[in-house]
């Protein structure tokens, strides 16, 4: 069983909850680093909460939620080890996973629907990294650039 990590920030609450709902349904074991409340936050803190349980091993995936889902995918690409997508229809969200061997589904409160966001959870979670060389060595690339170890050139 996968243990899913979740957030979101103020414009997102309802979709949060509703999402970490059909995640528990699914028998997923879910983490929710917030917010709680609809009170205002800042979405950087919740994306290095959720960031940090994927990156100490406590969780496999994440899912950050957030007006539009761009603000957190910006804030959850600054962490090492994360590869974050902002997603707003199912090809993306297959593919970020195949291809990209994304860990963090990010998408926005104000951009899908409840049927929409549960489809992207879905099909994020269920699909599995095509592990060929191609995109292994694609993803090997992007850790390069965040090791620092790839020439510029």
């Amino acid at each position: 069983m996968k243990h899913i990590v979740i957030g979101c920030d103020h414009a997102a609450l309802d979709l949060k909850n509703a999402v970490r709902a059909h995640l528990e349904a699914r028998g997923f074991a879910v983490t929710d680093v917030g917010t709680y409340t609809s009170d205002s936050c800042h979405y950087p803190e919740i994306a290095h909460r959720l960031c940090g349980k994927i990156t100490d091993g406590t969780c496999e995936l994440g899912i950050l939620i957030c007006g539009t889902g761009i603000g957190m995918s910006m804030a959850a690409n600054k962490h090492k080890g994360i590869r974050a997508a902002c997603c707003s229809d199912t090809y993306s969200a297959k593919l970020t996973r195949e291809h990209n061997d994304a860990n963090v589904l990010c998408f926005g409160a104000r951009v899908v629907g409840e049927g929409l966001a549960l489809d992207l959870v879905d099909i994020f979670l269920d699909t599995k990294f095509s592990e060929g060389p191609r995109h292994k060595q694609r993803i090997d690339l992007l850790a390069a650039i965040e090791n620092g170890t790839i020439d510029a050139q």
